[in-house]
């Protein structure tokens, strides 16, 4: 298909990470195959991990097709460029529709990304995952690419003010190996607190006290507990 859009997006991505000067750290770049299929399944920290998570597989030279929530492609700044990317809307009211495109993107050798956990995590923990991720990699019979993020969210997440004009913000991408297709979603949790608990050990900045830190590392960030009633209301 032809790429007018996602190119110059990408250049500017890179544009402003520069004037920006964030840190962007990506480990394990070898581990995104350079041809057919695969599911990249990330965790979620922040509304900007698409942009990071696109990021990790620019070494390989892929371009990632996201799916995300329909409203996204219905805004008049954000829906051309959307569609533009070949991302994929997702109502979920009608899922089944999404999960075809995303079936028949996969199956054409394209990479597809999800966040498996739905919605951002407020404890920066990894949540409970729904199924799609796992399913989509089963049924295109295609490898499952896990990403931890981490640092992403001191830029913008919920329930935060918004940062995106902070400067020299330590940003850590982290994938690893890819997991087989049969691969269940207990396992693909399992393997991207793992990731994530990695790319938490290595992050340049730390220390008690601090919003964008886990609970359990000495944070002020809710625990999954409060997250879930915070979810809730």
């Amino acid at each position: 298909m032809p790429e007018r859009v996602y190119p110059p997006v990408i250049a500017a991505a890179k544009l402003l990470f520069r004037v920006l000067d964030l840190r962007i750290t990506v480990d394990g770049a070898q581990h995104v195959p350079t041809t057919g299929g695969a599911v990249l399944a990330s965790n979620h920290v922040s509304y900007l991990d698409f942009v990071f998570a696109g990021f990790g597989a620019q070494p390989a030279r892929r371009l990632v097709r996201f799916m995300a929530k329909d409203s996204v492609f219905r805004n008049r700044v954000s829906g051309p460029l959307m569609r533009g990317m070949h991302h994929i809307p997702v109502d979920r009211s009608a899922g089944q529709a999404s999960y075809q495109q995303a079936l028949t993107a996969l199956r054409a050798g394209e990479v597809v990304g999800i966040f498996p956990e739905a919605t951002i995590s407020r404890s920066f923990r990894v949540k409970d995952i729904k199924s799609g991720a796992t399913r989509l990699a089963a049924e295109a019979g295609v490898p499952l690419l896990p990403v931890a993020l981490w640092g992403t969210q001191r830029l913008w997440t919920k329930g935060r003010p918004r940062h995106l004009t902070q400067r020299h913000v330590p940003v850590t991408i982290v994938v690893g190996e890819p997991l087989p297709p049969a691969t269940t979603d207990a396992e693909l949790h399992e393997r991207l607190q793992s990731l994530v608990d990695d790319a938490q050990a290595r992050y340049p900045e730390a220390g008690e006290g601090r919003w964008w830190q886990p609970a359990h590392l000495g944070g002020t960030a809710p625990t999954p507990e409060e997250a879930a009633r915070l979810d809730a209301r």
